[in-house]
C-alpha cells in the first residue's frame, strides 16, 4: 500500500505542521509513504517538492500572486479578509508527478494560496484513484472561504457573501460553490476527514457534502518530542523570570482575525484590574507579528517572534503556568494540543474543536464565547488551582489518550485499507 500525501508545503503553519506529524505517524507505523508539496523545507526523504528548478519556483509565485492579487483589486471587501478567501483559480497541475501515478491513495490536505486550483483537484479526481481528503478548515465546501464565522450559506449555496467587496446572489462565492459542486458531481472516489468533530458536523450539514461519507480523525502529535520540561530549567535558559506566573500565547501569525487578539488584551487588562491586581504576571508570546503592539498588555511582555524548533517550543510550553487559547473560530489547534502534551493547561473559548482537547476544569478551562471576562477568569482559576499536580496530570493524560502519532496512524490506516478492498 502506497500512500501520498499531498499539501502545499511541509512546514509553516498548521496543515503543513500536521500533514508533516501525520507523514511520521505513518513510516513509524511501517507504511510506504510520501508527501508530495509545492514547496519543500524540511530535509525528509519522503517529502517530494513539485518545483524542480529557478522556473517552477517563478511559476509558484506566479500562480501564488495571480490568485492573490486578482481577488485584492476586485473582490477583498477590506485587508482583514485577504487571505481568508481563496478562489483556486490558479495553480500546477501534478496528474503526472511519479508521486502521485505511483500512489495507490492519494491523501489530499491544504491546496491553497496557487498550489491546486479547483482545475488541478478536478484531474486527481479523475485518475479515479481512491483519494482521502482531510479537511483542516471549511474551505472544501463553501464557496471560498476558509471560516464562515456565523454565514450559513453553504449549507444550501453560497451568494451574498460578507467577504466580498460587493455581496451579490451571484457573486464570487456563489461562482467557486458552483466549481465545487461540478467538481464532487463525478468524485465518487474522495473519502473525506475532518481534523475535529465540530468540522465535521458542519461538513455533514453542508449542501456540497452532507451526503459523503466523512469520518473525523485528530492531527497526531509525538509525544516523545512535545513533552514536560522542567520548569525552572527551562526558565532559566530561555531568561524568563522564576518568581512569576507566566501565561503563554502563540500562533503561526498572531494577527491572524480568528486567533481573538483583542480578546488576549482585554482579558489580561481585566485580569490585572479586577480578579489579582497584587498578583505578578508576566506573558510570553510567539509567532509572526507584523502589527499588533505589545504595549497594549498589562504585564511585562516577552516577544519571541517564529519558534520552529520542537524542542524549543516544547520548553516555552513548559515554563509556562497557562497556555491562552482567544481564538473565536479553529478547527483542531495544534498549539493546544503541544501545550497539554507539555503538561500545561489551555484557557480557551467553548468554541470550534477547542472542546475535543480542552477538559473543563480538568485540563483547563473553556469561557463563555467571546467574553473576555471569563476568559480573564479563567486564567485566575487555573493559575491559583489546589488541585495542580492532577490538573498537569490530566493534560498529559488527554493527549496520550487520544492524539498519539500510533492511535491516529492506526485510525487512517483503518480508512486507506477499507477503500482498497
Amino acid at each position: 500500500m502506497k500512500i501520498t500525501l499531498i499539501n502545499i508545503s511541509d512546514s509553516g503553519g498548521g496543515a503543513p505542521v500536521a500533514s508533516m506529524r501525520l507523514l511520521k505517524a505513518l513510516l513509524s507505523e511501517g507504511v510506504d509513504a510520501k508527501f508530495l508539496v509545492q514547496k519543500k523545507n524540511s530535509s525528509q526523504d519522503e517529502v517530494i517538492s513539485i518545483e524542480k528548478n529557478f522556473w517552477d519556483g517563478i511559476k509558484s509565485k506566479f500562480n501564488f500572486l495571480y490568485e492573490r492579487l486578482s481577488f485584492i483589486f476586485f473582490h477583498e471587501k477590506d485587508k482583514s479578509v485577504r487571505f481568508a478567501f481563496s478562489t483556486a483559480n490558479s495553480g500546477t497541475s501534478i496528474a503526472k508527478e511519479p508521486a502521485v501515478l505511483q500512489a495507490d491513495i492519494l491523501h489530499l490536505h491544504w491546496t491553497n494560496s496557487g498550489f491546486l486550483s479547483i482545475n488541478d483537484l478536478k484531474e486527481l479526481v479523475d485518475l479515479q484513484k481512491p483519494i482521502v481528503w482531510t479537511l483542516h478548515d471549511m474551505w472544501a465546501f463553501t464557496g471560498g472561504c476558509h471560516y464562515a464565522g456565523d454565514c450559513d450559506h453553504f449549507m444550501v449555496r453560497c451568494g451574498n457573501c460578507f467577504f466580498l467587496k460587493n455581496p451579490a446572489p451571484k457573486d464570487l462565492s456563489y461562482k467557486g460553490w458552483l466549481r465545487k459542486e461540478k467538481l464532487y458531481s463525478n468524485a465518487d472516489n474522495v473519502t473525506f476527514v475532518t481534523c475535529s468533530g465540530w468540522l465535521k458536523n458542519i461538513a455533514q450539514k453542508s449542501a456540497l457534502l452532507k451526503n459523503r461519507p466523512i469520518f473525523n480523525i485528530p492531527n497526531p502529535i509525538d509525544v516523545t518530542v512535545y513533552k514536560p520540561y522542567n520548569k525552572l530549567d527551562a526558565r532559566k535558559k530561555w531568561n524568563i523570570n522564576i518568581n512569576t506566573k507566566i501565561i503563554l500565547f502563540g500562533a503561526a501569525n498572531i494577527n491572524d482575525r480568528r486567533k481573538g487578539i483583542m480578546y488576549l488584551v482585554e482579558a489580561l487588562q481585566l485580569l490585572k484590574t479586577k480578579f489579582e491586581p497584587t498578583q505578578t504576571y508576566e506573558v510570553v508570546i510567539f509567532g509572526k507579528n507584523n502589527q499588533f503592539d505589545t504595549s497594549q498588555l498589562p504585564f511585562k511582555v516577552y516577544e519571541l517572534s517564529t519558534i520552529s524548533s520542537p524542542a524549543a517550543l516544547a520548553e516555552l510550553y513548559s515554563l509556562a503556568n497557562v497556555f491562552l487559547m482567544p481564538s473565536i473560530e479553529d478547527n483542531l489547534p495544534n498549539t493546544v494540543m503541544e501545550s497539554l502534551a507539555c503538561g500545561t493547561p489551555v484557557v480557551a473559548f467553548n468554541t470550534g474543536g477547542l472542546p475535543e482537547m480542552v477538559d473543563h476544569k480538568q485540563n483547563g478551562y473553556l469561557a463563555n464565547y467571546k467574553s473576555a471576562e471569563d476568559l480573564a477568569n479563567g486564567i485566575f482559576q487555573i493559575i491559583n488551582s489546589e488541585n495542580e499536580e492532577q490538573l498537569l496530570a490530566a493534560c498529559r493524560n488527554k493527549v496520550l489518550n487520544s492524539f498519539t502519532n500510533s492511535n491516529v496512524a492506526n485510525q487512517y490506516l483503518k480508512i486507506y485499507k477499507s477503500l482498497l478492498n
